[in-house]
């Protein structure tokens, strides 16, 4: 049976486009997103048009969304069972599982090597995309919903000091992910045994983040 021209085009492209987003994943993850042009993507992708990136995804911020929304699609889908699961409850180490765990088995899930988590902390890190990252991450409705339960149980903290303390919990799950993933990739000996396992010790640091008491402002430290 002949394969119809156009499906076989529809197939190479889809598996272009797969190349050249693995490609410019690790190489981001890497190197940095300033570092890495759309040609050099294109050429650790194997293609011979150096305008493949501009082809099939337009600019550098287009290629950056479309690597985050890959990842952001399974992701969203645990979260959303683990917070209809979880309910109403003013439990804050449900709400931090609801928000942790969703990552740490999508990294589980990929095998080896992935690239995610240090891509993520790449453009986290500059200024160029860190919006554009955190817009992809609050278009999930379930961790919006997630944060709403988080914050609802840590009633203690003033609006100002729960946004900084979250913000700190964005850098301190991204980074951690980020360094077992070099390190299982590097072959090194890594902290947590298991992804399972290093959810949980996020876990329990970000309790303790999220609990703590606020020190007045104006106190003097000695």
């Amino acid at each position: 049976m002949t394969v119809p021209a156009a499906v076989s085009r529809s197939d190479r492209a889809s598996a272009t486009r797969e190349a050249i987003l693995n490609a410019a994943e690790r190489l981001f993850a890497e190197e940095g997103l300033f570092a890495v042009s759309n040609r050099r993507v294109s050429e650790a992708a194997g293609q011979g048009n150096n305008a493949a990136v501009g082809y099939h995804f337009g600019t550098k911020t287009d290629l950056v969304r479309a690597i985050a929304h890959r990842h952001n699609g399974p992701i969203e889908r645990t979260r959303a069972r683990m917070v209809a699961e979880v309910g109403e409850t003013d439990d804050t180490r449900a709400w931090l599982a609801c928000m942790v765990r969703p990552v740490t088995d999508h990294l589980a899930d990929l095998g080896r090597p992935t690239w995610f988590a240090r891509f993520s902390v790449q453009a986290m890190a500059d200024p160029g995309y860190h919006r554009l990252m955190a817009e992809e991450s609050l278009s999930s409705s379930s961790l919006r919903r997630a944060l709403h339960g988080l914050q609802a149980s840590t009633p203690h903290l003033t609006r100002e000091v729960g946004e900084e303390r979250r913000e700190m919990f964005r850098h301190l799950v991204l980074n951690v992910c980020a360094v077992r993933e070099r390190e299982l990739a590097e072959g090194e000996p890594t902290r947590w045994p298991t992804w399972d396992d290093t959810a949980t010790g996020l876990i329990d640091a970000l309790y303790g983040l999220m609990t703590a008491p606020m020190t007045p402002i104006g106190t003097i430290r000695r």
